[in-house]
């Protein structure tokens, strides 16, 4: 058998210029540094959040009052809408809140628009003294109004 020798010349010739090597690899992170410099950000990005809050105040209600009255009801209808990926409630003296996570792809104005009417719908079986009908404001950053 025959020893044969191969060679990689561009990993000899790395191996032979060791400075040209450090000086392409400092001209590479110079170059990296001055890109990411350059490149466009954006200090308050326009951020879409696909969520709703649904808010109802019902002075002098127990907690549990307001989750049996309210909340429940503002659930059942709320359930119904298409999109809907998750709901979070809280029921607390005084007040409840209902906040609706929607999937990314549903437009923000549209999924208030749907909350509204199941608000509207529920609205019926609502205790008929609340004293304003439930809020539905959707969930945005602080630099934008909602």
């Amino acid at each position: 058998m025959q020893d044969i020798e191969k060679e990689f010349k561009p990993t000899s010739w790395s191996i032979d210029n060791k400075t040209s090597i450090y000086i392409i690899t400092l001209l590479l992170c110079v170059a990296g540094v001055f890109a990411y410099i350059k490149l466009g950000k954006e200090k308050f990005p326009d951020i879409v959040i696909p969520r709703i809050i649904v808010a109802t105040v019902y002075p002098g209600t127990s907690p549990t009052d307001i989750e049996n009255l309210v909340t429940r009801q503002l659930e059942k209808e709320i359930k119904s809408v298409n999109g809907v990926k998750k709901i979070n409630s809280t029921s607390n003296q005084d007040y409840a809140i209902v906040d609706v996570e929607f999937s990314s792809d549903v437009d923000v104005q549209y999924a208030k628009q749907l909350i509204k009417d199941a608000v509207d719908k529920a609205s019926s079986e609502l205790p008929s003294d609340l004293p304003t009908p439930p809020r539905c404001r959707r969930l945005t950053s602080p630099n934008y109004p909602s």
